[in-house]
């Protein structure tokens, strides 16, 4: 009898604690539906590829409990609108380049890429560690959102070109696409930058709307076809030492998130920085090859024409980081961090290639 007494009452226990349990685990792992809306169309299948990957990435981790569903540029908004679709709630997160908005405010170019600014490694570093993230998201607060870095393109292609270009006068009322706030040099040389969404970058170049055009690389360059309306491609794109994406939420939406699936957030996004930023690294060599098969000239930027630029930021940089505080504080922090690694670069890095470059031309 006593026997049959303990089976009773330790069965009312395990019931009582399953009872309690379950809904505690329920709780602390719920059901989450976002959206996630791209600057990017499905043709680039790294960029969006990048946020497949990280939307598989954050279900993969979270037992399907929290899945983010990616649209392409257009499907929601458009693709220069998605920072304003996450700010007033449209979406949940987006995935863009922050300087897109440089409109809103110049200091959001420090989000993609200050034009001769850091290279892919030494702005990732600047971001996680010189505080470069956290002052992007003191900005990014004042529209209801927060961003983490996520996959980046590398060192980007100065893009391409109709007519050669031999010095500062060919830039002269040259019409071209070109992205975020380096547009301002654009103008201050004498040319006029265009700011398109990618998709239409190419019936622009075709129908002689636009003059020069810039993308991303050799990759998806090909993928837009621009081969085969201007044949000049230009290097360096001194205006994108790197090419850095972000994945920005509704700060509401985030603040509402539990803690284990904010973690998440931000493990799949540096895990897609991997995956992105190493794709490119392996299919823009063979592309770079294909397109010039397939007639692209390619050309070094004039000295000339680098140089101008390279002023020209400087003017605008000095007078921006005078009346804009965010724009002053993280321009300070990122050329002090830029003048140690560039001379730490070069004595690592620089050299290692260099060697590596002589030694490929002797095989």
């Amino acid at each position: 009898m006593k026997r049959r007494d303990f089976l009773k009452v330790t069965g009312a226990g395990l019931a009582a604690s399953t009872a309690v349990a379950a809904p505690a685990i329920a709780q602390s792992s719920p059901e989450v539906r976002w959206r996630l809306a791209a600057s990017w169309p499905k043709a680039l299948d790294t960029l969006y590829g990048g946020c497949e990957y990280f939307c598989k990435r954050v279900a993969e981790a979270t037992d399907n409990k929290f899945q983010i569903q990616p649209f392409a540029a257009g499907e929601i908004v458009p693709g220069l609108q998605v920072l304003d679709a996450v700010s007033n709630g449209t979406v949940e997160m987006g995935n863009t380049a922050l300087y897109y908005y440089w409109g809103k405010n110049p200091a959001f170019t420090f989000g993609t890429s200050l034009p001769f600014g850091l290279n892919t490694r030494s702005h990732i570093a600047w971001l996680h560690f010189g505080g470069g993230t956290d002052m992007l998201n003191d900005l990014l607060k004042e529209y209801n959102a927060v961003g983490i870095p996520t996959g980046s393109t590398g060192a980007q292609m100065g893009g391409w070109f109709r007519k050669e270009i031999k010095s500062m006068e060919d830039f002269r009322g040259l019409k071209f696409r070109v992205g975020g706030f380096a547009g301002t040099i654009i103008a201050k040389v004498g040319g006029v930058p265009q700011q398109i969404a990618g998709g239409d970058i190419y019936p622009a170049l075709e129908k002689g709307t636009i003059d020069a055009a810039e993308w991303v690389g050799p990759y998806d360059d090909e993928k837009l076809g621009f081969v085969k309306v201007a044949k000049y491609y230009y290097y360096p794109g001194w205006w994108e030492g790197t090419g850095q994406g972000h994945n920005i939420m509704n700060l509401d939406k985030w603040n509402a998130l539990p803690k284990q699936y904010q973690a998440v957030i931000e493990t799949a996004s540096r895990d897609t920085f991997t995956w992105v930023t190493g794709k490119y690294d392996y299919v823009n060599p063979p592309a770079l090859k294909r397109l010039l098969v397939a007639g692209a000239i390619l050309k070094p930027f004039p000295q000339e024409v680098l140089e101008a630029c390279y002023n020209a930021a400087g003017e605008i940089y000095a007078d921006l980081a005078k009346n804009n505080p965010h724009f002053s504080k993280m321009y300070s922090s990122l050329t002090a961090y830029r003048n140690e690694t560039l001379a730490w670069q070069q004595v690592a890095e620089l050299s290692f290639d260099s060697f590596m470059m002589r030694m490929r031309t002797r095989t």
